[in-house]
């Protein structure tokens, strides 16, 4: 069942050629044959039970977009009666009550089936700690899936799950599935509920789909929409579903493709790299759209990035009761505490202008195209032992396009790009305006028709690690 996705596991049980149980059992298995890619944090023994009540659900009649469907969920999303470490070693207790996108995934009669391996406090674009171990990337193992959802992304990429759920705060869904052939989607800001948390990392982390194909990663989108009255952000339902506009054509674009980063630092871009979002871009010309360099203006919005990514890091330790973060996490918290809060309100006071700044671009295109990342993905261990500046400064450079658009809060979808010599993934990223996932959806969408890479997989060798 691992070649299996999202809609094609839903539309053989409706159909009955197959059951929640059959591919739950499959799903479970399959985790277990690559355990050592350590995808998942922790795998849910009540999975089994769940799919065996989904099947009898469906005999009775019972029909929901997901009923009896395998999926996985990032380490830092609450589920009843698992802990919520988030990769930081503490004196964690069961979670009483399920997050909302959880509550979601079951309305819709999604079985998960366990938790995915992340980073501390997901700060990073590596999935590894001292704590909770590392996951690999199904491409080749040697090498990280990304962060800091790369757990779900392995999952993903391995077969494991036919879709799973990240959380986006600087590129963490964008950016593994880059690195492991997947699309992944960052939604607009307020799309998706993060309850409990009220606006997480304060407002730059959004939870977004991972998958192989974009209608699977539009349904699940679609599952996971919704706002609750106690979100700071909260958007009205869109018009029409995401998994439809994924099979509709978008019309002509005007698509500007961009290789500069916010710091205007665009020299260290892998050209292997580089020349894939050209091949991409030569493919968006062919298929009839307006295709031709432009930059946004991202101005100095590095200043509404970082007290929220360190504030929320401190929010999140201070949060945990006997927290043994590693000493960059600490750092980064530290930083949080003494400068981050106290310049949470310039940031919000310069969203309007960041947004006025780098909106302009949408007066004569309709999409930005760029790189995911500006290198390969990095090596498992490259920063094993690092501090707190060298990782920031390492990370920073491998992966520096992502991140302005969480600070926009406005959506953003990667999409494969072929593989480098070595045989690893690249991404490119289709950016989008305010609440113009619709526009980026149906673009993949006609993008995977014309380029075809859900048929491309990583190879079983390499994902069998002893």
């Amino acid at each position: 069942m691992d070649g299996l996705g999202l809609a094609a596991q839903a539309e053989l049980l409706d159909r009955g050629e197959v059951s929640a149980k059959e591919l739950v059992t499959a799903s479970l298995e399959r985790i277990d044959a690559l355990a050592g890619l350590g995808a998942f944090r922790v795998v849910r023994e009540r999975a089994a039970a769940e799919a065996e009540e989904a099947d009898r659900r469906r005999a009775g009649g019972e029909r929901l977009p997901l009923l009896g469907v395998p999926v996985a969920v990032k380490d830092d999303t609450d589920v009843a009666g698992e802990t919520t470490p988030f990769a930081i070693r503490a004196d964690h207790r069961p979670k009483t009550e399920d997050a909302e996108l959880v509550r979601r995934l079951r309305a819709a009669g999604a079985i998960i089936v366990g938790k995915t391996t992340t980073c501390e406090v997901g700060l990073w674009p590596f999935s590894e700690s001292p704590g909770f171990g590392a996951a690999r990337n199904p491409w080749n193992p040697d090498y990280s899936p990304g962060g800091s959802s790369g757990g779900s992304a392995a999952a993903v990429a391995a077969g494991m799950v036919p879709a799973a759920v990240g959380s986006d705060g600087a590129g963490s869904v964008r950016i593994p599935a880059a690195w492991t052939h997947l699309v992944g989607i960052k939604p607009q800001r307020g799309r998706v509920s993060g309850f409990p948390h009220r606006e997480q990392f304060h407002g730059i982390t959004v939870h977004g789909p991972l998958a192989r194909s974009v209608e699977d990663a539009a349904l699940l989108l679609d599952v996971l929409t919704g706002s609750r009255p106690e979100d700071v952000h909260r958007l009205d339902p869109p018009a029409a579903p995401f998994a439809a506009a994924a099979r509709r054509d978008p019309g002509r674009l005007r698509v500007a493709v961009s290789f500069k980063t916010a710091f205007g630092v665009s020299g260290r871009l892998d050209p292997q790299i580089r020349a894939a979002v050209e091949r991409i871009a030569r493919r968006l010309a062919d298929l009839g759209h307006a295709v031709f360099p432009a930059d946004p203006d991202y101005g100095l919005i590095g200043l509404g990035l970082v007290p929220r990514g360190t504030a929320g890091a401190a929010d999140w330790l201070d949060g945990l009761t006997g927290a043994r973060p590693e000493a960059r996490t600490a750092a980064e918290a530290r930083l949080g505490r003494v400068v981050g809060r106290r310049m949470l309100p310039l940031a919000r006071r310069l969203d309007p202008s960041f947004r006025r700044r780098a909106g302009r671009i949408f007066r004569y295109a309709d999409v930005v195209l760029t790189p995911t990342t500006a290198q390969l993905p990095l090596k498992v261990g490259a920063f094993d032992g690092a501090g707190y500046r060298r990782t920031q400064s390492g990370v920073a450079a491998a992966c520096p396009y992502a991140w302005p658009w969480n600070v926009l809060g406005w959506p953003g979808v990667n999409v494969p790009a072929g593989l480098s010599d070595t045989g690893l993934p690249i991404g490119a990223q289709l950016l989008g305006p305010d609440s113009g996932e619709a526009l980026l959806i149906a673009l993949a969408g006609q993008l995977e028709r014309a380029e075809g890479w859900t048929a491309l997989r990583p190879p079983d060798s390499a994902q069998r690690v002893a």
